[in-house]
């Protein structure tokens, strides 16, 4: 039997950390596997290939954050049920979620699908690079249950206190993934579409093998008849808080695709180095992404145990794990960029070596903000105050347009490069004071209950 966990007692730093990385290891795995896609592209297609995978990038992350974004917030209440030990709501939430998770994903693919032509023609997507990107986009789309279905399962798993399993399981995708990515690119010749049809099976298959051990091996999780029955009101609160946790990604993307697309307006050079950049940008994000994941589900149990002061003193362990990060990779970054830049450029690609490191050198010097950022907001969302998590999304959505429509005209790529850090800022001006007021109202809530129960 596999075994939950509970984040309501003990010493918060060791506890959220140890949670932590797995989650971690699972991510760094993911973007290693859309590196090694990106790397094989690029080598063995050429900059024309590298630069149709990415020149659809934010495009993929609109729909795919959305249904992240969904997945994340089907799992708030789970882990809320869980850290208050009602067993029974909680099986009955698994089983609408699934429920749901089924409708949406189909319904989001079919729209997707039949859109992506329109969407990179709007995205003023090169010529020369158009036909790769259409096919790379509607296979990622058409895959969407899969990674709908993987990340719900995931997000279920994580909110009982297990983040070990979907590593594993993330793992032995990963490995697929490269195996496919070498068949279907060098031996089946099927060029950027293949690169996309090998991501989309992994990912599948990690969505089976998560459904199968989670029925199997936790306890709690074993359904009567009457648990899966679907319950409209539950479908209620579950979209209540998983729709604007995917709104805040979806936003927050419109942004991204705004900014990209006055990128690709700047020619396949600066796309090629925007692909790259990105990649490996991704990649040394990944732990301040998995902090925050970690802390919606401290907080969510918290939450649930009616425990508030452990959120605050999670959050303050937090930022001390994740300033001990970023000091570590603003070395690694500022010293190996252009290094790092050659997985996907030839040598001989100078200016878009010295994009792509501009490009990390900047984002990097801004990393502490962005990792107060996922603490605060994951933090929010865990507490069930999903809406103001979505309206920090909308301030980097700001952000990003104004970056794209007044800045980039004007500087060019180095104001492409200043585009997410921009977003960053403008994000936490309004978490911190978010984080107070739901900290503030979630004390003045248990201190009432508790009143309450003393005078019974």
């Amino acid at each position: 039997m596999a075994q939950s966990k509970e984040m309501t007692s003990g010493a918060c730093l060791p506890l959220i950390l140890n949670f932590a990385i797995p989650l971690l290891l699972g991510n760094l795995l993911q973007q290693a596997y859309y590196l090694v896609d990106s790397a094989i592209v690029g080598k063995f297609l050429g900059i024309d290939a590298l630069a149709s995978v990415g020149a659809s990038t934010s495009v993929v992350f609109l729909i795919l954050g959305f249904c992240n974004g969904c997945c994340g917030g089907f799992g708030i209440p789970v882990a809320q049920k869980f850290g208050a030990r009602d067993y029974v709501t909680m099986r009955r939430y698994v089983s609408v979620s699934l429920k749901l998770a089924g409708v949406m994903s189909v319904v989001i693919a079919i729209i997707t699908s039949l859109l992506c032509g329109y969407i990179l023609r709007c995205m003023q997507t090169p010529e020369t690079i158009f036909q790769d990107a259409y096919y790379y986009l509607l296979i990622t789309f058409i895959g969407v249950p899969c990674t709908f279905f993987y990340n719900l399962l995931s997000s279920i798993i994580r909110a009982l206190g297990d983040s070990k399993t979907p590593f594993w399981f993330l793992l032995f995708s990963a490995l697929l993934n490269i195996i496919l990515d070498l068949v279907c690119i060098l031996l089946f010749g099927w060029g950027v579409a293949g690169a996309a049809i090998a991501t989309v099976f992994s990912q599948g298959v990690s969505a089976w093998l998560c459904y199968h051990y989670m029925y199997r091996k936790f306890d709690i999780l074993r359904t009567t008849a009457s648990d899966r029955r679907f319950r409209p009101e539950l479908a209620r609160q579950l979209l209540a808080i998983g729709v604007p946790m995917g709104l805040q990604f979806s936003i927050t993307a419109i942004g991204s695709i705004m900014l990209q697309s006055a990128n690709n307006a700047l020619g396949t050079a600066c796309v090629a180095a925007f692909t790259a950049a990105m990649r490996i940008k991704m990649f040394f994000m990944c732990p301040l992404e998995s902090l925050g994941i970690a802390m919606a589900t401290f907080s969510g149990q918290n939450y649930g145990a009616g425990r508030p002061e452990r959120i605050w003193r999670g959050v303050k362990s937090a930022a001390v794990i994740m300033l001990s990060y970023v000091a570590v990779v603003a070395v690694i970054l500022w010293t190996l960029s252009d290094k790092f830049a050659l997985l996907f450029i030839a040598p001989s690609e100078h200016e878009i070596i010295y994009d792509t490191a501009l490009f990390l050198h900047v984002s990097v010097s801004f990393f502490p903000v962005l990792g107060l950022l996922c603490i605060l907001r994951y933090t929010i969302q865990g507490a069930g105050y999903t809406r103001l998590a979505l309206f920090s999304g909308v301030s980097e959505m700001i952000a990003r347009i104004l970056v794209s429509v007044i800045a980039v005209p004007l500087w060019g790529y180095w104001a492409v490069c200043f585009g997410d850090p921009t977003a960053w800022v403008f994000a936490d001006a309004f978490l911190i004071p978010a984080f107070i007021y739901v900290y503030r109202r979630l004390c003045a809530i248990v201190k009432r209950e508790r009143a309450v129960a003393a005078s019974a």
